[in-house]
């Protein structure tokens, strides 16, 4: 049996300020400082022998406040931008009001949340998809078979790709699915991977 855990990064600067981040390196709001603290205190019965994350500062910032907080700083770290957040191409850096003023909430609404619509020049949720899972199954997947308990820190759609597989989400369920920041979702699976129990904490 195995454990993994997933927690989406606290508020980012731009999710204060209601804008599309995508893969723009913004760090974390005091708010987003503190509910990395919360999501440590709430995993703390938890031992890793790994944890993953992304390439970008604030998932990296929220996994190192996770793990000051379980006191396991000794843990070793993978970053890899396979599990960025979806680049939002032009979209970037613009606020998302002022956005759906623009183009219509039904389009910005289709970029946001579908699975297989890009917006311009960016990443559909299906791209994440597609460069997500074969990193998990190549690097995480492994390490879970040989019962190793592990944290991933990452990204709301690289989040929500990954509960895809995990859960078997239909395409036309997933623009219902939304992930808090700062949340631990726990699964516990065994030697095949079965997941056994999902919860939040």
């Amino acid at each position: 049996m195995a454990y993994l855990i997933l927690i989406r990064h606290g508020q980012s600067t731009y999710n204060l300020e209601n804008r599309f981040t995508g893969n723009v390196d913004v760090g974390l709001t005091s708010l987003g400082e503190d509910e990395a603290h919360l999501a440590g205190r709430k995993i703390i019965k938890y031992n890793f022998e790994a944890a993953f994350t992304s390439s970008l500062k604030r998932a990296q910032q929220t996994l190192r406040i996770i793990l000051e907080e379980i006191n396991q700083i000794t843990t070793p770290v993978i970053k890899n931008a396979a599990l960025d957040e979806r680049m939002y191409g032009s979209l970037q850096g613009l606020n998302k009001a002022e956005t759906a003023q623009k183009y219509g909430e039904a389009q910005v609404e289709l970029w946001r949340r579908s699975f297989d619509i890009r917006p311009p020049d960016g990443e559909s949720l299906e791209d994440t998809f597609n460069r997500v899972v074969p990193y998990f199954k190549s690097e995480i997947e492994p390490l879970l078979k040989k019962g190793k308990n592990l944290l991933i820190v990452a990204h709301g759609n690289s989040l929500r790709a990954l509960m895809m597989y995990l859960e078997n989400i239909d395409v036309k369920d997933i623009p219902n699915l939304n992930v808090p920041t700062g949340v631990p979702r726990v699964y516990i699976m065994d030697m095949n991977l079965n997941v056994l129990k999902m919860t939040y904490l």
